[in-house]
């Protein structure tokens, strides 16, 4: 056989091949589109039968209908790309993997979700240990349309590590958004995904090696492994900022799972979008620990007694109320141990009896035979009770608290503050004050969930047949799965639905609601596993918060230490986790940087190095094709000099997205500079990006995020506005795909060490 015929033998075989897998793919989406039709056809007779029948139908009702949403919702998510694999075993069993699993009327299996135990070799086999597998295809589509397959013959022993597929991923243009790595995740990160869910796993990793992604498609696994646990306590992901949480929002929907609780820090209260923090130091100072101790001082002030004896009014008689027994009353709720709000029941029963002795004398006094009168004066309790003065005096001295109220006044009041921290200093305390009114920042967060642990809730007025109601409706919703168990089955969501959540559907006033829309609005929520993404940057009182969310401590926590803004940051992950995990966690280290070449990478590397900084230096999977460039500038050119290297970039780059990193001090001016040369063009984050393809960030917004080319205006400005750490200049660096520029106008001297080399 001539070249020429082996060449066309094997065109006419990939031709072949290819209308195969496009036949397959097709039959494939019939039959999503025949699963969502018919998802379809049951949601509408489920809402069809309107409001009818007893409180059960209708929560069977509601929850069925949330049932098929979920389902349709799921089933329009990975519509896109559905299939990007196939194995071939060397017992010729071939299997399709894609973003869930299908299957035919007969169950038969058409399509292998890709976290199933069979789909795990597609991700782990190599040429040195092919698990059985003869073939591995990488199939390429674009929406439905199956574009081109790859193989990877793993009995010959010649496949190579760095596939064309993942080449190409990563190597092609940004949009904006993440997207999901599940048709090319790698060996190392395939472990780590498939990790048991016990404990604490910490994913250590420099940038560009897929942390973020490896989270994401963590949660889904660990939902897909432990449904029937997680589904009921749900999976918790946090992230740094909402521009974080915007960037990686589609990827869990495209992997089959729209269940999870996405949150960025500082939203994780309900009811509080928090503000950005943008003094570092106020910042600083409320993630101490000793915040715990000042907090519990601001809550124990507001249990106060009275300077001097005082009168109280009730029904015609005064009574007169004593510093002592005000004294005594607060000991004794303080030994109770209960939150404040709790305890101050326990305060209040102590002073009402105290005054009804006082009041019993007066209005029922012995007899003359000295015997007790034994007339019935119960009624007196609840006058005193009502009785303006009592609860006036009562509430000055144990008023109930908010978690909100605590913080807003602790930190607009001065004496307050003072009194409740004498352990700061007086520079300290002027730094956190500020003026009444103002909104919560993100580092305030941490700090009005701990009070909420303090002060507890307030005190309602729930009677023992409300109770006894809400437990037959519990037991009631019980009987109602049971029922539900073999149409649940089914559609393949049996154990998401709880005899809780439909109970609270019984209730009249009530809507149904998933497990991620009640644990989104119920601050005691408790999670079966919790994620946590860019770790190095959380304070203890945030890692004190999130860890109160997860009381069987199963947690993922990915970041890199080399990244952390402060300037004092821990250099280990066992500092940091001693408090909270002790000794009871394990790591797992990301070794290849599948995002940044390695041109930019060791200048980076340099330059955190050089401060002392702990670096995890990743094989970069690509050379690159641009050296770092440091251009210089002056006061009066750097303006113009930052337009040409945008568009320098833009042509570099078409349809890529510019990153232009600045801190927040420039950042009105550069917004300014950037709209007028480039109208309509200029992205801040806000919103959907349609066709801006320059990204306007700080470094801490720029934080898990990433760019085909990155510009930092002034790189010195970066460290001083970080209080001279690196980190936030040594992520900026990391954040290109393909290109770094650096403008700068400072001396040799003022530059951070590493950067002159360049």
């Amino acid at each position: 056989m001539t070249d020429q015929q082996g060449s066309t033998d094997t065109t006419s075989w990939y031709e072949q091949e290819l209308a195969t897998e496009r036949g397959y793919v097709a039959k494939l989406y019939e039959r999503l589109d025949g699963l969502r039709d018919e998802k379809q056809e049951q949601l509408k007779r489920i809402q069809a039968q309107g409001l009818q029948g007893s409180f059960q139908n209708q929560s069977e009702r509601d929850s069925f209908a949330s049932l098929y949403q979920d389902r349709i919702n799921q089933l329009n998510a990975v519509d896109d790309r559905l299939v990007f694999g196939r194995l071939d075993t060397e017992d010729d069993v071939r299997r399709h993997i894609g973003r869930i699993g299908l299957s035919d009327d007969e169950r038969a299996r058409l399509l292998v979700d890709w976290r199933a135990p069979e789909a795990a070799p597609f991700y782990q086999a190599t040429a040195a240990k092919s698990q059985g597998v003869a073939r591995r295809r990488h199939i390429m589509m674009t929406g439905r349309d199956v574009e081109s397959f790859e193989d990877d013959v793993l009995n010959t022993g010649d496949a190579s590590e760095a596939s064309q597929t993942l080449l190409s991923a990563v190597s092609a243009p940004r949009t904006g958004l993440m997207g999901d790595i599940v048709a090319t995740i790698q060996r190392e990160q395939d472990e780590i995904i498939r990790d048991e869910m016990r404990g604490v796993l910490v994913v250590q990793g420099g940038p560009g090696t897929g942390k973020t992604a490896v989270a994401l498609h963590r949660a889904a696994y660990l939902l897909y492994t432990h449904r029937e646990r997680l589904a009921k306590n749900g999976v918790l992901l946090v992230g740094p900022s909402e521009a974080f949480m915007n960037y990686i929002d589609q990827v869990l929907p495209s992997l089959g799972e729209t269940g999870v609780v996405m949150s960025s820090v500082g939203n994780l209260y309900p009811g509080i979008e928090a503000a950005p923090e943008l003094d570092r130091s106020a910042a600083e100072i409320k993630g101490r620990s000793l915040m715990t101790e000042v907090l519990a001082n601001a809550v124990s002030l507001r249990q106060r007694s009275i300077p001097e004896t005082t009168w109280v009014h009730v029904d015609g008689v005064d009574l007169r109320v004593r510093p002592i027994q005000i004294r005594r009353a607060i000991g004794h709720a303080r030994t109770s141990e209960r939150p404040h709000n709790q305890a101050r029941e326990v305060f209040v029963d102590h002073m009402v009896r105290t005054l009804y002795d006082q009041l019993r004398d007066i209005v029922s006094p012995k007899r003359e035979d000295g015997l007790v009168n034994k007339a019935d004066r119960s009624y007196l309790r609840q006058e005193i009770r009502q009785s303006r003065d009592v609860r006036r005096l009562l509430n000055m001295c144990w008023k109930p608290l908010t978690p909100t109220g605590v913080v807003s006044e602790l930190l607009s009041q001065p004496k307050y503050l003072v009194d409740a921290a004498p352990m700061l200093t007086t520079t300290e305390i002027l730094t956190l004050l500020r003026q009444p009114g103002t909104p919560f920042t993100e580092a305030d967060i941490p700090l009005v969930d701990e009070t909420a642990e303090l002060v507890g809730e307030l005190v309602g007025d729930t009677t023992e047949a409300e109770q006894s109601l809400s437990q037959r409706n519990v037991d009631t919703a019980e009987a109602a799965l049971d029922n539900m168990y073999y149409a649940l089955e089914d559609i393949g969501v049996d154990g998401v639905v709880t005899a809780e959540m439909l109970a609270a559907a019984q209730e009249p006033e009530t809507t149904w609601a998933s497990v991620a829309d009640r644990a989104k609005a119920d601050r005691t929520w408790t999670y079966g596993h919790v994620i946590v993404d860019e770790a190095q940057e959380l304070t203890y009182m945030q890692w004190r918060m999130l860890f109160r969310r997860s009381p069987l401590r199963s947690f993922t926590i990915v970041g890199d230490l080399a990244q952390a803004s402060w300037a004092d940051a821990s250099t280990d992950w066992a500092s940091v986790l001693q408090p909270f995990a002790g000794q009871n966690w394990r790591l797992s280290e990301l070794t290849v940087n599948y995002r940044t070449p390695e041109r930019i990478t060791d200048v980076a590397t340099r330059v955190a190095t050089q401060a002392g900084r702990p670096v995890t230096t990743p094989t970069a999977l690509r050379q690159g094709d641009y050296d770092p460039e440091l251009i210089r500038a002056t006061d009066e050119d750097h303006h113009e000099i930052l337009l040409q290297a945008v568009q320098l970039q833009l042509e570099r780059q078409p349809g890529g997205l510019i990153g232009v990193i600045v801190t927040a001090e420039q950042y009105v001016d550069a917004y300014q500079q950037l709209e007028s040369a480039y109208p309509k063009r200029v992205w801040t984050g806000v919103g959907r990006r349609r066709q801006r393809d320059i990204a306007l960030v700080t470094p801490q917004q720029a934080k898990g995020l990433e760019y085909d080319a990155v510009i930092i205006s002034e790189p010195q400005n970066v460290v001083a506005a970080a209080n001279g750490s690196v980190g936030d200049l040594y992520v900026a660096m990391t954040r290109a795909t393909q290109s770094l520029t650096m403008i700068t106008t400072a001396s040799d001297e003022d530059l951070p060490a590493g950067l002159n080399d360049i």
